[in-house]
């Protein structure tokens, strides 16, 4: 029912063993709804432009497109895709060749109901503005959250801004604008997808650094990503936040105003 697939071909048990250990890697991830995606213009950028980083070589939009296309006709119309880039030569090399994607279709998901929790923990992420893979960070903050009563966590830098959540970006609410933290991050599909519909839709929005003495000021707090455009958050650390319903409903409209296209 569900494809793993090496450059648009099924993928050998063979071919998929090195992967195991590949830490050399970047990806994307996006829910398909009846074959089409938001925001695949976002997903194919962000898959050049990690490539240019990490490999200083891109694979074309209109290959990776077909891979995609090659993976979607292999299952359900509505699933979790996941498209990632590495280099056949691996980890622990000076040069590598051209880069190859595994494209992975799972179970459609739509993310947790919240309102969530965050422990606000003090870390930065190596690389950033990649979605890279390896990073054992985010698994083991968001197990030491939970540990502690939390539902996940939100980072905070060494200037003690707010940037965004271990699979989240954040996004808060001051009543009348949409409130973007700045700080070194990932700047997700669905979050890119949200801001330029919420300029369609004459929404104010501004960027500013957050710390956790900003957050009492504020009217509502979300965590997006793949599976959804926002989750209320009713507490980051120990500040409370109100829900803000209407603020949650604002961004999911917003997301259902981008029109979904087909790979």
């Amino acid at each position: 029912m569900f494809a793993a697939q090496r450059n648009g071909h099924p993928a050998t048990a063979e071919e998929l063993a090195p992967l195991a250990f590949a830490g050399y890697a970047h990806f994307t991830a996006m829910q398909v709804r009846a074959g089409r995606v938001r925001g695949l213009d976002l997903h194919l950028e962000r898959l050049r432009h990690a490539s240019m980083e990490l490999f200083g070589q891109a694979v074309p939009d209109d290959r990776v497109r077909s891979y995609l296309r090659a993976a979607l006709r292999a299952g359900p119309a509505d699933v979790s895709l996941t498209a990632t880039v590495h280099s056949p030569a691996g980890e622990f090399t000076v040069t590598g060749g051209e880069p190859e994607v595994l494209v992975r279709t799972g179970p459609a998901a739509s993310g947790p109901a919240g309102p969530l929790t965050l422990a606000a923990v003090e870390h930065e992420r190596f690389l950033p503005a990649v979605k890279h893979v390896g990073e054992v960070a985010k698994t083991y903050v968001l197990r030491q959250a939970a540990g502690q009563g939390f539902d996940d966590a939100a980072f905070v830098d060494r200037r003690g801004r707010l940037s965004e959540g271990t699979i989240w970006n954040l996004a808060f609410w001051d009543g009348t604008a949409v409130v973007w933290p700045v700080a070194e991050m990932l700047t997700g599909t669905t979050m890119a997808v949200v801001r330029r519909q919420l300029d369609r839709l004459g929404v104010p929005q501004r960027a500013q650094e957050i710390t956790l003495d900003d957050l009492p000021a504020l009217a509502g707090a979300v965590v997006m990503n793949s599976w959804t455009p926002g989750v209320p958050v009713h507490r980051i650390g120990s500040v409370p936040l109100p829900q803000a319903e209407p603020f949650v409903r604002l961004l999911h409209r917003a997301y259902e105003a981008e029109s979904p296209t087909a790979p």
